[in-house]
């Protein structure tokens, strides 16, 4: 798990002990940035749901294809953030879709620089690059 900023962290996949240990750690919400069905043995949103429901968390599932993000997953990722009272754990397969959406909401609502957003991916350890090229061919 990495910290993005105070409000946000993200993580590879989560299991059922990692939602139940989110609300031991005073997280508020899950958002899950990973369509069903990605790889064999993968947890559907609807069984990780269940378990965060059952553990007092909110939970959103925000699926996103590798490298097709839409505006409106981006409103629907930041949203989530809003809303949420408290803590956000975003998690994708590894942890870069939900930092790519972070970014790009960020930068489209003047929050952060675009030249921002590479230190952003370097501290994380993840690889933003996808974020900036949305951003070139969407006009930021």
């Amino acid at each position: 798990m990495k910290q993005v900023s105070d409000k946000l962290f993200i993580a590879p996949q989560l299991t059922a002990g990692d939602i139940r240990a989110a609300k031991a750690a005073g997280f508020a919400a899950i958002v899950n940035n990973r369509p069903d069905g990605e790889e064999a043995g993968q947890p559907t949103a609807s069984e990780n749901r269940r378990i965060a429901q059952t553990a007092g968390l909110d939970y959103k599932h925000i699926p996103v294809a590798p490298g097709q993000i839409t505006r409106g997953q981006v409103a629907d990722f930041h949203a989530a953030l809003n809303d949420a009272e408290g803590p956000v754990l975003a998690h994708c397969k590894t942890g870069t879709r939900s930092a790519t959406l972070y970014a790009i909401g960020e930068v489209l609502d003047s929050r952060m620089a675009k030249d921002d957003v590479m230190p952003l991916g370097q501290r994380l350890g993840v690889d933003l690059s996808g974020a900036v090229k949305w951003l070139d061919a969407n006009g930021r």
